[in-house]
């Protein structure tokens, strides 16, 4: 089925990166993007991809949440989720999950309800990862004809499984009784993932393709020097670290590479010792470099991207009566 966003000469992707409690630096930049511009973000892209906190964002966007509103919700919940009154899940971390679930998961069923991943106003792509199988999972609208399950799960169930981060929370299980887990271990920064999307799937040539992506803000950092010769100990304190910031590196190149300046990338580098996926004290901090970078790249993005206005997205496949 050929949709009128597939007929039009411009179709744009909107990429979100996972990082934790660091999406709520997303969420302020596409508010502050809001505020500046006057304009509703959402209606400016015809598929949006998150992955973990960037897949939350994703889904909250397109059920039609705004931007300010998911702020509130980083502010109000990260400090319930990644409670630590006593200073000990750190240690916990060693040897099991450093946080239960529940928390977030209430804050989700809270903010998202029992609505549906179908009832989404846009495309959506969220990745994750399913252990049962060891293979790639994703979470998608019903955008495509073959796409026939997904738009039938609860939201704020994929959204718990994109979120699923290991050693942080626990996986996943009530969507098929699945063992899924975080979509960053090989896709944090999904800007590919939405590319292969449109142009694998909806077939959107790649000169018609322009892509935003957007990350929670990288840290400037010295790879030490014991890595050279390291084994499983040494590699153990930093293979997550150097693996998400080689893959994100590795993606932008790419995506770089086949669009051009259709591509652009907002994720400013800070002090390696501020990127933190559990940081629940900082709020004002992310919230005010937010505002700082978005005002700096304001005129990219403008030019870039607000001239396009999305069609209305219509699910080839309904959601109703499947509550």
């Amino acid at each position: 089925m050929v949709t009128d966003a597939l007929d039009a000469a411009r179709f744009q992707l909107l990429s979100l990166d996972g990082g934790g409690s660091r999406g709520l630096f997303t969420a302020a930049l596409l508010a502050a993007i809001e505020e500046d511009l006057g304009v509703s973000v959402t209606d400016h892209f015809d598929l949006i991809a998150g992955t973990s906190t960037g897949g939350i964002i994703a889904i909250a966007l397109g059920l039609g949440l705004k931007p300010r509103e998911i702020v509130e919700f980083y502010v109000e919940y990260s400090p319930l989720i990644f409670g630590n009154p006593f200073k000990t899940r750190s240690i916990l971390q060693w040897f099991m999950r450093k946080y239960s679930a529940q928390p977030l998961k209430d804050a989700l069923k809270t903010t998202l309800q029992e609505r549906l991943l179908g009832e989404s106003t846009k495309r959506l792509v969220i990745p994750c990862y399913e252990l049962g199988a060891d293979d790639v999972y994703i979470f998608r609208t019903a955008h495509a004809e073959r796409l026939k399950r997904d738009h039938k799960v609860a939201a704020w169930r994929v959204a718990l499984a994109t979120s699923a981060a290991p050693t942080y929370f626990p996986a996943h299980r009530s969507v098929d009784q699945l063992r899924l887990i975080d979509g960053g271990i090989w896709a944090n920064n999904p800007a590919m993932v939405a590319l292969i999307e449109s142009f694998g799937t909806l077939k959107v040539p790649l000169e018609r393709t322009h892509l935003l992506s957007i990350g929670t803000y990288e840290g400037v950092s010295s790879r030490p020097s014991y890595l050279n010769m390291g084994g499983r100990l040494p590699w153990a304190l930093k293979a997550t670290d150097v693996l998400l910031r080689a893959g994100s590196i590795g993606v932008n190149n790419q995506a770089s590479f086949l669009l051009g300046d259709r591509f652009l990338r907002l994720d400013p580098t800070v002090p390696d010792k501020e990127v933190r996926i559990d940081g629940v004290n900082n709020a004002d901090a992310l919230i005010g470099r937010a505002k700082h970078y978005s005002r700096k790249l304001m005129p990219a993005i403008s030019a870039g991207f607000m001239a396009h206005q999305a069609p209305t997205f219509t699910p080839i496949h309904s959601s109703k009566g499947h509550r």
